[in-house]
């Protein structure tokens, strides 16, 4: 996660493939990333490339070239479906059958504040069991749905919650 715009957490895009839509190693690693498997294929027609699959074909044959605009449609049905893939990995992944995932949280630096207002907060741990509306927010990109979810977990720690309210970073092993 990273720091957003009032400094609470907000999510991160997932990396996947580096390689330019425009490059054609790029197009076929997300063409076929999109049409492997028939659950790929329905999510990314829910995602809004909706072109036959007779010109899916050719596109990953090489004999036809995507326009400018399907380019976009493609890379941006690739973003869909791999954020929604990686969101159902990080769900179960985190969740552990109920035992959830110990976190790290390491508050703002607060070294490069004015001297009186600065406070020595130290790095804090917690298990977090509740992923569901973390991740879910995380997929939806809703920041705010996402700060409220933090905000909802980080209050178990009691009267330190404010403490770790905005944080620089918050990681995890999964």
């Amino acid at each position: 996660m990273a720091e957003g715009p009032a400094g609470r957490a907000r999510g991160t895009e997932s990396a996947g493939i580096a390689t330019p839509v425009t490059a054609r190693r790029g197009l076929a690693a997300r063409l076929n990333y999109l049409t492997r498997s028939t659950h790929a294929l329905t999510a990314t027609r829910a995602a809004g490339l909706t072109v036959t699959g007779r010109t899916l074909r050719a596109w990953q044959g090489g004999t036809r070239t995507p326009s400018r605009r399907n380019l976009a449609a493609i890379e941006q049905a690739y973003r869909t479906v791999r954020r929604e893939n990686v969101a159902r990995y990080l769900l179960a992944r985190l969740n552990r059958d109920g035992r959830g995932t110990r976190v790290e949280i390491q508050p703002v630096n607060q070294a490069r504040g004015d001297r009186p207002r600065q406070r020595a907060v130290e790095f804090h741990t917690m298990n977090v069991r509740r992923w569901v509306r973390i991740v879910g927010a995380w997929a939806a990109g809703n920041d705010q749905e996402l700060d409220e979810a933090w905000v909802d977990q980080i209050i178990d720690l009691g009267s330190q919650w404010g403490q770790y309210e905005y944080v620089t970073n918050v990681g995890f092993a999964a």
